[in-house]
């Protein structure tokens, strides 16, 4: 049965409303309120991109955070292998202090293999009672420093543990809020699944329009005219592997090589033109060299928004590449499409 005009209104009124009860119901605590609910599809289109950069912005966090805790991981590893190591020098001394013992003990010198192994310059090791006492002596005195030192490495690495710990306790505080925005992006899907066909045309419509009138401000205040066309050897290697995964899907904290988010994709294309960059788009924000925005280059990184929670890289002549946000597949679109925070250039020195 064909429904009337009123009837439709009345399912998109539903699906508009549906939208406030979904995000409210699943809203964590330490995100801002929802504002009241959209009333119109533009309304909706808003809502949508607060939702998705929330998101954006709580897998930041979860990539830092699992980032710092793998960095201490290995730096307990480390630690652990240099006690280990401490353990099987003391022990080694031990057993020749012991042995230089027994043998004194039983003929009133040294074996010459002993004599050798202990002395502190080998290549000239003698037959001779003091020289004997003082390789003793100078062993006892490298046991000392040893067992002290063996103690100060204990304690580090007990402390790099519970520092360690507390990373994880982090990580896993940012992997259960990145949960509760995944349950908000997943209502905010559902909503768009409810939507006509004509709807979700017509909404696709007003986030190409918005987009399209960001890139004219900002192509009009000139800034294409003094932006370098001419990337380095290395930015050209970073924006061929980055076209290469053009149309790959965006996945939460993914690197590649089947998915990535916006700063596994952009870190991994200058991993692969031999520059090694920081994980998250605030830390390559924090990091990395800064430069104009009217002297970027293509190669460059385009940092957006306040909290630097989304990063492309410019491919040149006003367009980025980039893994946008859940749903999307990595695409090319216009560099003034967002909220610019800044530029940063992985290779200055090029």
């Amino acid at each position: 049965m064909r429904r009337s005009p009123r009837a439709h209104g009345h399912r998109t009124a539903a699906a508009l409303t549906l939208l406030c009860a979904l995000t409210a119901t699943t809203q964590a605590p330490a995100l801002a309120a929802p504002g009241p609910g959209p009333a119109t599809l533009d309304e909706v289109r808003v809502q949508l991109d607060a939702l998705y950069h929330q998101a954006e912005v709580a897998t930041g966090k979860y990539d830092a955070a699992d980032q710092k805790a793998r960095a201490q991981q290995k730096k307990v590893d480390v630690l652990n292998g240099r006690v280990r190591r401490a353990e099987q020098q003391r022990t080694r001394l031990t057993q020749l202090l012991g042995a230089a013992a027994r043998a004194q003990y039983r003929g009133g010198g040294l074996p010459a293999e002993l004599q050798f192994a202990l002395s502190p310059d080998p290549e000239h090791a003698l037959d001779d009672a003091a020289l004997t006492q003082q390789a003793q002596q100078a062993t006892r005195q490298r046991l000392t420093v040893l067992a002290a030192a063996r103690e100060e490495l204990r304690r580090r690495t007990d402390e790099a543990a519970a520092e360690l710990e507390d990373l994880r306790a982090s990580r896993r505080a940012m992997d259960r809020h990145r949960d509760t925005i995944e349950k908000r992006i997943d209502a905010a899907r559902a909503l768009e699944a409810r939507l006509k066909e004509e709807e979700r045309q017509r909404l696709a419509a007003l986030e190409k329009r918005a987009a399209d009138k960001a890139q004219a401000q900002w192509v009009g205040t000139g800034v294409l005219d003094r932006i370098g066309t001419k990337g380095s050897a290395a930015g050209r290697r970073a924006i061929a592997y980055a076209t290469q995964q053009l149309g790959k899907p965006y996945v939460w904290g993914a690197e590649g090589p089947d998915s990535f988010d916006c700063s596994g994709l952009t870190s991994q294309a200058w991993l692969h033109a031999g520059v090694v960059i920081p994980r998250t788009s605030e830390e390559q924000w924090a990091r990395l060299p800064h430069v104009p925005v009217d002297r970027m280059r293509p190669g460059d990184l385009v940092i957006y928004f306040s909290d630097a929670s989304h990063v492309a890289l410019y491919i040149g002549d006003g367009k980025i590449i980039s893994a946008p946000r859940p749903g999307r597949f990595v695409y090319v679109s216009p560099a003034g499409s967002m909220q610019i925070l800044g530029v940063v250039r992985p290779d200055p020195d090029a």
